[in-house]
């Protein structure tokens, strides 16, 4: 069954996406960049709000692939409490050796490698390498919020050979960017563990206003009513 993931701000989000039904609570500073990481006190918040009803992830921020950037920002946010710690790949920089250099976070803490479909060429040819490192599983996303969604970067062919091949690595696979409810008709059939939003849950449909209750809870009927 895919999942709901709702990415909040601060504990109050946290809290409404919870009651509204997001099945995940991710922690990022929307407003601040695509792959923007919360202050440590704000995520603590988060996880102590949540209290462990959902799991709760949250991005290490915009850092270049450079082995000791991404395990000290990965540490951090590891230390914060959450369920998962999501870790952008940039193009650039040695992966091999950013891999490397979080293989043993990687058994400590669940990490999830976030993939940029509009920065990143074949990211279907990376997983193998990240399950290799013992990454818990893998996300394809977008780096640019101009309006352009996931499926105006990656085919429907392709983002279903992304979650085949996820899977025959035992990866956990997330799709997200920009995605509006609209796209749940192409998306759920591909059998993706989780669907990540954050625009389409927001006032007015704009990542950076806050969290709507009502929008929540229509996509995590939609994803209900598309199971059934």
């Amino acid at each position: 069954m895919t999942r709901l993931l709702i990415s909040v701000s601060t504990a109050a989000e946290a809290c409404l996406a919870l009651a509204a039904g997001a099945d995940i609570v991710d922690g990022k500073d929307a407003a601040a960049g695509p792959l923007a990481a919360l202050p440590d006190v704000t995520l603590r918040d988060i996880v102590a709000a949540v209290a462990g009803r959902v799991p709760v992830s949250a991005t290490i921020g915009d850092w270049p692939a450079e082995p000791e950037v991404l395990l000290q920002a990965a540490e951090r946010v590891a230390a914060a409490g959450v369920d998962w710690v999501k870790v952008g790949f940039y193009p650039g920089g040695d992966w091999d050796a950013c891999r490397a250099a979080l293989a043993p976070l990687a058994q400590r803490t669940p990490l999830i490698a976030l993939l940029l479909a509009d920065r990143t060429p074949n990211p279907t040819e990376q997983l193998a390498a990240f399950a290799a490192a013992g990454f818990r599983g893998v996300m394809l996303d977008t780096a640019s919020k101009d309006g352009r969604r996931l499926t105006d970067h990656s085919s429907i062919g392709s983002l279903s050979g992304f979650v085949a091949e996820a899977r025959k690595h035992h990866l956990q696979c997330g799709l997200a960017g920009s995605l509006r409810q609209t796209d749940l008709a192409d998306l759920l059939p591909l059998g993706a563990d989780v669907l990540g939003f954050r625009g389409a849950a927001c006032h007015d449909g704009h990542r950076a206003q806050a969290l709507c209750a009502d929008r929540v809870t229509a996509l995590a009927d939609a994803l209900q009513v598309s199971v059934f």
